[in-house]
């Protein structure tokens, strides 16, 4: 498989999730405007920072007075499952990969990205069928964030607030069929809500910050997936010896 076809294969899987991030980039963008936040450094948030979550609590921040040590710590730490995210699927990347390249394709690496390179059945990834994924939400995003940077007023408060639910709505949309007919993965999926859920609501957690809260579920479901899995597939790994075996 060339590249241009890789890349535009990536692409395609990647439709999804463009057409859900334009109306979320379109929200940051009109928030951003609404808190005074120049043309120029709104899209700069977009391009090199790329985080929906730490864009929107990032801007709140400023417009709060918030020190700059406050808002990259804070940054830091809703970002911080992207590092979990970029070192699973690089696992699943070619070993002759360059560095720069990987760089690359960690950057534009998000949560739906994630999800959608984690369903894919091919053992190995190939990374411009990645790149073609992460290009077109990447664009997506911006286009967005420019959109609603320049119509500023023009949208409604409350239709760009009604925005944001599409993010939950496309990752929710992006999950479901990778995980139909595959059981393993839908218990690790309730797994991780339920631990979720427990530190949202649980009253033990309920000083920790959103972003210490998000990090702590990906670690403690990663982890807990993890051994699942591993427990799942011992058994299947020894049928699959016996049934050699006894062929031989």
């Amino acid at each position: 498989m060339n590249r241009r076809h890789s890349f535009l294969k990536g692409a395609k899987l990647g439709i999804p999730i463009a057409i859900g991030y334009i109306p979320i980039g379109i929200a940051f963008g009109v928030l951003a405007s609404s808190t005074g936040i120049q043309t120029g450094i709104g899209v700069a948030l977009s391009s090199i920072l790329y985080a929906g979550a730490s864009q929107f609590v990032g801007v709140g921040m400023m417009a709060a007075g918030a020190s700059t040590l406050e808002i990259v710590a804070t940054t830091l730490i809703l970002n911080f499952r992207h590092f979990i995210m970029s070192s699973s699927l690089s696992q699943r990347l070619p070993a002759t990969i360059g560095k720069r390249f990987l760089a690359v394709l960690a950057f534009g690496v998000t949560d739906e990205s994630f999800a959608v390179a984690s369903v894919q059945p091919q053992p190995i990834f190939e990374p411009w069928n990645l790149f073609g994924l992460n290009t077109i939400a990447y664009l997506a995003w911006n286009a967005g964030t420019l959109i609603g940077l320049l119509l500023g007023d023009a949208i409604p408060g409350a239709l760009a607030a009604s925005m944001g639910i599409a993010l939950y709505a496309m990752f929710i949309g992006l999950l479901v069929p990778g995980l139909k007919g595959n059981l393993p993965m839908v218990t690790v999926a309730l797994l991780a809500i339920t631990i979720s859920s427990l530190i949202y609501y649980l009253p033990l957690f309920s000083g920790l910050a959103s972003g210490w809260r998000i990090l702590a579920a990906t670690l403690l479901a990663a982890g807990a997936g993890g051994k699942l899995l591993e427990k799942i597939s011992l058994p299947e790994n020894n049928s699959s010896r016996e049934g050699g075996h006894k062929r031989d």
